[in-house]
């Protein structure tokens, strides 16, 4: 439980040192205002279009009696639209990330310049450097997509699916919004994707505690957007800690050999 609220200290911390650097938060807002238009679209016309989606789906409903059909599509839309904002929640991050990748690089390494110590770079090209960004973002894109498919499965269990899942839900946003967010460090460090989510899973807590509230405040409309420059450099802070943790056992990470080849 300590780790819980290691991890939210270090979203706060990420939080004041942008409030400190005033800079670096105009400079971090950025992408987040350009992925912002693009998801409220997205979100829009899903709102509008979510009962015609559903009414194509179920066929099979248009003979059944009243109030069925109209509480099977009810349910159905509303379950779309919870599934739409929770890969909204999920998603948001890493195409921001991928959309601001040069942005948020930069702001990593001053945080890391003013912590003091190494300032790693990771010495690829920034063609390759997105690259590999947009091609572990598929990955966890996947693993998330997965879980968004059971989670939506079980919603329809009565009780459960209405408390259970909607809180399991919430654990998965936020661990994966830790894994994509300190990706902007440790990919500097050398660390890829295998490692990264073993770093993670090693402080399962650490990592739910940082995301977790991150994901319940990206809820609230146009927080994300502010919240992403405080988020980076927290996450930034978190990574440094993490890698000086797991060096100190004598597990050094893992080198680009795969990504460079």
């Amino acid at each position: 439980m300590r780790d819980l609220g290691a991890g939210f200290g270090y979203l706060i911390k990420g939080q004041r040192w942008v409030g400190r650097h005033g800079r670096w938060f105009g400079f971090g807002l950025l992408p987040g205002l350009i992925t912002l238009v693009l998801y409220v679209a997205a979100l829009v016309g899903l709102g509008h279009g979510a009962d015609d989606l559903v009414s194509w789906a179920t066929p099979f409903a248009d003979d059944w009696s009243a109030p069925w059909a109209g509480l099977l599509r009810t349910t159905l839309t509303v379950l779309v639209l919870a599934l739409g904002l929770f890969l909204a929640v999920i998603t948001f991050t890493a195409v921001t990330l991928l959309v601001g990748q040069p942005f948020y690089e930069s702001l990593s390494e001053q945080v890391d310049r003013t912590e003091g110590g190494e300032v790693p770079e990771s010495g690829l090209s920034l063609w390759r450097e997105l690259w590999i960004s947009a091609r572990d973002s598929i990955r966890i894109l996947v693993r998330v997509g997965l879980y968004s498919a059971l989670l939506f499965a079980l919603g329809f269990i009565p009780v459960v699916g209405q408390t259970v899942v909607p809180v399991i839900g919430f654990c998965v946003t936020g661990y994966f919004l830790s894994e994509e967010l300190t990706a902007v460090a440790l990919q500097r460090r050398g660390v890829v994707l295998k490692d990264r989510l073993d770093l993670l899973r090693g402080r399962r807590m650490l990592a739910l505690g940082f995301g977790v509230p991150l994901g319940l405040a990206f809820l609230v409309p146009f927080v994300a957007v502010f919240l992403m420059p405080g988020a980076v450099a927290g996450a930034t802070l978190l990574a440094r800690d993490l890698v000086a943790a797991d060096e100190d056992e004598g597990a050094a990470p893992a080198p680009y050999t795969l990504d460079k080849g």
